[in-house]
């Protein structure tokens, strides 16, 4: 019985959700039973809605999450690796980094329209700083012994980098991707809960506009089991290609 032991909570909740509905105890507009959620998310699978709100924010969230690691995973070597660069940096990236990418929604918006660009960005601003953390991290904590024997084998700079460095930041560098692709979902559907014609945000906030609530937590569930799957694919991956690490070690929260 072992295997049921992480749904004990889940299942306590639909539980005592559907004993409530049943009895009355909840007030059916603002918590719908059960049931009803799972009928109108019925109505959405077949009609295909979900599946294509699904399907665009699956495109932002790929390609947004693609563009954070062409800039913040070469931008952490560079910082990592040079001390100099990480004086001249640290300020304004400490700036930026405690501003929420969901307080600069408003003006992107103003700048970019609420077409791909504005929401891109978010997903940009939310993702980057995990990864590049995560990085500086992996490259500036490699073991200098590690690296002195690199120089007496007569390795060049670049080849340190190649064969010591990165091999041993890889498991941080890891743990900053997974950060990353989690926080780009939660920034991306803030965006459309703000801005977007299309999307799991926009559904929840369209379903809000019209008193659905049924398709409000059907948007909610999608979203979070979305993100499980992410989550435990990166995982799976984690142990795949780095068999010897302990999972979740060395996060540096962005």
């Amino acid at each position: 019985m072992g295997w049921i032991r992480p749904y004990l909570i889940v299942l306590m909740v639909m539980a005592v959700w559907s004993i409530g509905s049943a009895a009355d105890l909840f007030n059916s507009y603002l918590i719908p039973s059960p049931w009803k959620v799972c009928g109108t998310a019925r109505k959405l699978v077949v009609s295909g809605a979900l599946f294509r709100h699904m399907a665009v924010s699956f495109y932002r969230v790929i390609i947004g999450f693609a563009i954070t690691v062409c800039l913040a995973f070469p931008m952490g070597l560079l910082v990592g690796l040079n001390k100099t660069s990480r004086s001249i940096w640290e300020a304004p990236l400490n700036f930026v980094r405690h501003v929420p990418p969901l307080a600069t929604t408003p003006i992107l918006i103003l700048w970019f329209g609420i077409g791909e660009a504005s929401k891109l960005t978010v997903i940009v601003l939310a993702a980057f700083f995990p990864i590049f953390l995560n990085t500086v991290s992996g490259v500036a904590n490699c073991d200098p012994k590690l690296i002195e024997v690199g120089k007496v084998l007569g390795y060049r700079p670049f080849d340190r980098l190649v064969r010591i460095i990165l091999p041993a930041a890889f498991p941080s560098i890891l743990v900053g991707l997974r950060l990353g692709i989690g926080y780009s979902w939660r920034a991306l559907v803030g965006a459309e809960l703000l801005a977007a014609a299309a999307g799991l945000g926009y559904m929840i906030i369209e379903a809000e506009q019209i008193s659905r609530p049924d398709i409000v937590l059907v948007g909610i569930f999608t979203i979070g089991l979305l993100g499980l799957l992410i989550d435990v694919l990166f995982e799976r991956m984690s142990n795949r290609l780095m068999p010897w690490y302990g999972g979740d070690k060395g996060y540096v929260q962005g």
